[in-house]
């Protein structure tokens, strides 16, 4: 056996590579095939991360269903962080808000993957557009009814032939939530704020717990002036944000897109677990997108999206979509008459954390 010395090769293996610029220039080239065939079957090995290590990454297009705001801290944190690129994926993140709606680019193919409220999701299900639950991010709803104690609101049954401000999008749990109390409300529409009830137009207001709620706190009212009425409360919780694309575009390749539920996942961890550096990325994404938003509102929100994503006592883990949820929001959705038939489950949603999908 020939061994090597701190001076240098031995006589005879310099010889040798003086000898033979032949070889050389062969074994150049045998290289140059092995090494792309090596790249190739460690993708198929070990799927895409290989393909990240080898700098070989798949676009994927991201459409959060609103503006920049701690709602998707999740996924702007995962980009930040390298997590997507780390699970083999180069991704396009567009920017949502009026003019953009998630289930209309996702139909058009205009993005790969949206986040969208579940209810509108079997909703667009039962119109056949075939998306899928992939991953299913905040489990417990943030929508609720406001109302000024002093108007004399303490009870669902107060709320009877009083003006209430509703949205036309998300109107599904209000009107359930009335059936349920034998409750007849004067509608109002209700735009993007809370203006007309924070002036006393109306005698309740929509809002979400981590949005418009912290705005009429920061108008002036106090939390033991207010009485709420938190759906989730009254058996109608409808799971909100969650990650959807089109069945065929996941059935091309099934784990790339589990793999985005993964990185996403890993983003919203670690948003939860460094909320500072959170906030620095959520609040330059807004600043490029010129929201007029503010740092305490967005502290406030990612606050609540860890209380609606992990809420206390939950056992359903983040990204996991539960039969018993869907079932609740299908059944109301079937009563109001918005849907024609409750589709199976396992037809609505992949579990892309425990079936197998893996990077």
């Amino acid at each position: 056996m020939v061994k090597s010395s701190q001076n240098g090769p031995p006589m005879n293996a310099k010889k040798h590579f003086r000898s033979s610029p032949r070889k050389c220039s062969m074994l150049r080239r045998l290289l140059s095939y092995i090494l792309p065939v090596g790249c190739l079957l460690g993708a198929l090995l070990f799927g895409s991360s290989a393909l990240a290590a080898a700098g070989e990454l798949k676009t994927v297009t991201f459409l959060p269903q609103w503006l920049p705001q701690a709602q998707f801290a999740g996924y702007y944190v995962a980009y930040e962080k390298g997590f997507y690129k780390k699970h083999g994926i180069d991704l396009k993140i567009l920017r949502g808000g009026p003019g953009f709606p998630s289930d209309v680019m996702l139909s058009r193919k205009q993005a790969d993957v949206t986040t969208l409220f579940l209810s509108d999701a079997i909703q667009q299900r039962d119109r056949n557009v075939q998306l899928i639950n992939i991953g299913q991010i905040v489990q417990r709803s943030g929508y609720m009814l406001v109302a000024k104690k002093g108007s004399g609101i303490s009870r669902p049954e107060d709320l009877n032939s009083r003006k209430v401000s509703l949205w036309q999008s998300f109107s599904v749990q209000p009107q359930s939530f009335f059936r349920r109390y034998k409750i007849t409300v004067r509608p109002v529409v209700q735009g993007t704020t809370v203006n007309l009830f924070l002036r006393g137009g109306v005698d309740a207001a929509s809002a979400m717990w981590y949005n418009e709620y912290h705005a009429i706190l920061n108008a002036g009212w106090d939390e033991n002036e207010l009485t709420l009425f938190f759906f989730h409360q009254y058996g109608l919780n409808f799971p909100e944000d969650g990650i959807y694309v089109l069945e065929e575009t996941f059935r091309r390749d099934p784990a790339l897109y589990c793999s985005f539920v993964r990185a996403s996942v890993e983003g919203w961890n670690y948003a939860f677990e460094h909320r500072k550096e959170a906030l620095d990325i959520v609040m330059r994404y807004a600043a490029e997108a010129h929201t007029g938003t503010n740092r305490t509102h967005q502290q406030w929100m990612l606050d609540r999206m860890k209380d609606l994503i992990l809420p206390e006592g939950s056992r359903v883990p983040m990204g996991v979509l539960e039969s018993g949820g869907y079932q609740t929001v299908a059944e109301e959705l079937l009563k109001a008459g918005l849907i024609r038939q409750v589709q199976p489950f396992d037809r609505f949603y992949v579990d892309c954390l425990r079936d197998g999908y893996h990077d």
